[in-house]
């Protein structure tokens, strides 16, 4: 059925409508059109039969779509999810129903194709989603080091060289280290095809005065394998006192902590900057650490990978648990009513797989399916969320029991966007 609200409707989107139907979600998004490259990229990452428009009568006046990823969980899966993304709605056609309509129609979908019991974005404008069942999954981290006020502490590990490469030319070994790093942290996405072009998208336009992307590798000095790799820009100013140009960091990676202290020493010595900027980091990340002042850093934490649960039992039981657990969740689910009720979720621990089924069992915990999207990669705890009220212990030390087995050793974390 094509959900309906106040003259609005939603269907498929078809393939000869994409041109126009971007360019509506450019200006829903404040009608700046993005560079050649950029949209050639996202023409060819979108999925067209996953693709919806919002319509007034035969106009495209908004839309939305899902992209098939496959995305790391706790006990290192790595399993399908819908990533959600470009949905936005002309300004003539808000507050009609039309995102109601869009998240009704493409949940439905999701469910109906079984592929996937995870869907995933990135918002906007955070607020928007909770209603939907959407709960904060994931952190990023924002962090500026200054140069010169600051030193990282290298612990010992394998002899390396570092040495500049061509980004592209460079990008299938950094993407084979990339895979190796995916099931390690949950939130991480396996790369599909076509998606190892997005860390490489470099239009001149949206550079804002920064230098063309650049990569350095770090390399065994005895065989030259590669064991990490960081790419990043430079924008060079000036002020009275001399050179002040800042480095802004895209990625950094590695297999080996030294070799991660190294390349984060490598940012902090580039001549003629006075300090390095990143956008996206693990809440957790090691460079915290390894600073030898703490506080001449700035770290900020922003919300990242929002989680919806599609089906409940299915998405339990693909994710791994750190502890032992015999647990009877009572779910409430508004938007997506077969979610709701008791599920008895059990599992042996870490490699034991879990089993999650309906029961009539008494309820240990009561929470919404929010919290348990929140909850769901391991890096907000159970325990965290009863503390704000969003998570009811009906059994007495069933929480404790139920938080130590959904959190993750490491927090998760989503590398970039979609």
């Amino acid at each position: 059925m094509t959900p309906q609200h106040a003259g609005l409707s939603v269907r498929p989107l078809a393939a000869e409508e994409w041109e126009h139907w971007y360019r509506q979600l450019e200006i829903a998004f404040g009608g700046a059109e993005e560079e050649p490259e950029e949209k050639a990229l996202w023409r060819g990452l979108t999925e067209v039969e996953r693709s919806l428009a919002i319509c007034a009568g035969e106009e495209v006046v908004g839309g939305g779509g899902a992209f098939s990823f496959r995305m790391a969980v706790p006990g290192g899966a790595v399993v399908p999810a819908a990533g959600v993304a470009m949905v936005g709605v002309l300004p003539t056609h808000r507050r009609r129903g039309a995102l109601t309509a869009l998240m009704r129609r493409q949940l439905d979908d999701i469910r109906a194709r079984g592929e996937e019991a995870v869907a995933v974005l990135t918002a906007s404008e955070p607020p928007i989603y909770g209603r939907f069942g959407y709960g904060a999954g994931t952190r990023r981290m924002t962090v500026t080091l200054p140069r010169g006020r600051v030193t990282v502490h290298t612990p010992a590990g394998p002899a390396v060289r570092l040495r500049l490469a061509d980004p592209a030319e460079a990008l299938p070994a950094c993407e084979e280290l990339y895979a190796q790093l995916v099931p390690l942290r949950p939130g991480m996405l396996e790369r599909r095809p076509g998606w190892e072009q997005l860390v490489l998208l470099d239009a001149p336009g949206s550079r804002g005065g920064f230098s063309a992307l650049q990569c350095v590798l770090a390399e065994d000095a005895a065989d030259g394998r590669l064991l990490g790799y960081a790419r990043y820009a430079v924008k060079s100013e000036w002020d009275d006192a001399g050179p002040s140009g800042v480095v802004r960091v895209r990625d950094v990676e590695a297999l080996d902590p030294s070799v991660y202290a190294r390349l984060w020493s490598y940012l902090l010595d580039l001549d003629l900057t006075s300090k390095v900027t990143v956008r996206s980091r693990p809440s957790d990340d090691p460079v915290l650490h390894l600073v030898s002042d703490p506080r001449r850093i700035e770290p900020k934490l922003l919300d990242g990978l929002f989680v919806r649960l599609v089906d409940v039992a299915a998405a339990l039981e693909q994710r791994g648990y750190g502890d032992p657990l015999d647990v009877v969740l009572e779910v409430t689910d508004a938007f997506c009513p077969w979610n709701t009720g008791r599920w008895r979720l059990s599992s042996g621990g870490p490699g034991k797989g879990a089993s999650c089924v309906r029961t009539a069992d008494p309820a240990d915990l009561r929470l919404d399916v929010r919290e348990l999207g929140s909850a769901y990669l391991g890096g907000t705890t159970l325990a965290a969320l009863a503390r704000a009220g969003l998570v009811e212990e009906v059994r007495a030390g069933a929480l404790r029991e139920a938080s130590r087995a959904f959190a993750s050793d490491l927090a998760p974390w989503l590398p970039h966007g979609f």
